[in-house]
């Protein structure tokens, strides 16, 4: 498994190791705190933002969710729009 820290994608120096990416058979996983938020599957190329954080995310918790969105080079959204994601 492969892992590393996520970098912000606004005026933010940093996410002070609280936003990581883990990466094990294809499968790429945004861990905001230490709570799996989103998943990137490299063979679909599909995003999928996990149960629950469609509806409900904190603004720090959405920061960490649109840099790894643009990570990928998915399009960053609103609170609102993330469970898009996952139609």
């Amino acid at each position: 498994m492969k892992t590393f820290e996520l970098t912000p994608i606004d005026s933010r120096k940093s996410f002070y190791k609280k936003c990581r990416v883990e990466i094990k058979n294809n499968i790429s996983t945004l861990i905001s705190y230490d709570t799996k938020v989103a998943q990137y599957n490299h063979k679909t190329n599909e995003i999928k933002i996990l149960k629950g954080f469609d509806s409900w995310t904190s603004k720090t918790t959405n920061r960490h969710i649109n840099a790894f969105l643009s990570y990928y080079g998915f399009d960053t959204c609103s609170k609102k729009e993330l469970s898009n994601y996952n139609k």
